[in-house]
């Protein structure tokens, strides 16, 4: 078994959300079991949960979508089409045609992924269909002041604009080689990640069209979901890498402590940004975690 590839999939449909937009969703594990919807991040794609899905994929039915613009999504014609608003209804979208009415699943989102479901955590339709939430390396505001991408010996005006300018650089990333795995691996991983996990963080996130990456590079700029993470009412866990330098160890903090119904915080040692990734068996044992606390199915029972 490839940790790094995805089982082929029991069902793959495209999702119409509320602007028109297509987006592709994929389904791995039984039908009857327990739902999992996992969201992905900036630059990633259905692909980038493949370990996790191996190994929860026996026994819980998961949900991956590709975020709009990414992996077979549709890609949005015009900037109008990369908003805050438009993650949280292609969230809802998601949900809506996959967890029926009166059912429930428990939602992953890494980076942005875990930003959409912040987005979507004042929408009773998100929230109907709610049993709980990983947030999983990710913030929810203040994106640019808080990377640690250049060190801190940098003054923090010229990190700021530093941090930007990387943040919003439309130049490509790959192809990848030696180089530009070892940039990859300082700036998104952590110093335990084995050189499979970096070279296929790489592939991923290099297969992200230039475009879409620059257009989603400014909505994350100034994105603020704060409001929404104060809104979302299922019990929340977090998952933190402490080396991670895109959405450092402070960001979990304050989403905790602004967490209606806080669940934890996990923090990884030797871990970067793409937990999920470096870290599989932690990250799929929080989500069976979450699964068997608060996901009553003919599969689990109360705890």
């Amino acid at each position: 078994m490839n940790d790094f590839e995805l089982p082929a999939p029991a069902e793959r449909r495209r999702v119409r959300s509320a602007d028109g937009h297509w987006i592709n969703v994929e389904s791995y594990g039984p039908a009857d079991a327990p739902t999992v919807v996992l969201a992905h991040g900036w630059t990633c794609s259905t692909r980038f949960w493949a370990p996790v899905i191996h190994r929860l994929a026996a026994d819980h039915r998961l949900i991956a979508y590709d975020q709009r613009g990414h992996g077979r999504s549709d890609i949005p014609p015009a900037q109008r089409g990369y908003t805050a608003t438009a993650l949280a209804e292609d969230l809802e979208a998601v949900l809506t045609a996959t967890v029926p009415d009166g059912q429930r699943a428990v939602l992953a989102g890494h980076s942005m992924g875990g930003m959409t479901i912040m987005a979507a955590g004042d929408r009773p339709a998100v929230a109907d269909r709610t049993a709980a939430v990983l947030l999983c390396s990710t913030g929810p505001a203040h994106l640019v002041e808080r990377l640690r991408v250049l060190p801190e010996a940098v003054p923090a005006g010229p990190r700021r604009f530093l941090h930007r300018r990387i943040l919003l650089s439309r130049l490509p990333l790959g192809p990848v080689t030696a180089p530009s795995r070892a940039v990859l691996r300082y700036a998104v991983l952590g110093t335990d990640s084995r050189p499979d996990q970096v070279r296929a963080t790489a592939e991923i996130v290099f297969a992200c069209p230039t475009g879409v990456r620059a257009g989603w590079a400014r909505v994350l700029d100034r994105l603020d979901v704060r409001d929404g993470l104060e809104r979302i009412g299922a019990p929340t866990a977090i998952v933190v890498g402490e080396q991670d330098k895109l959405t450092p160890p402070p960001h979990a903090e304050l989403m905790q402590a602004a967490l209606a119904r806080p669940d934890g915080l996990l923090r990884l040692p030797g871990t970067g940004h793409m937990s999920p990734v470096e870290r599989p068996v932690e990250v799929a044992a929080e989500i069976r975690r979450l699964v068997t606390r608060h996901l009553t199915t003919e599969r689990t029972e109360v705890a």
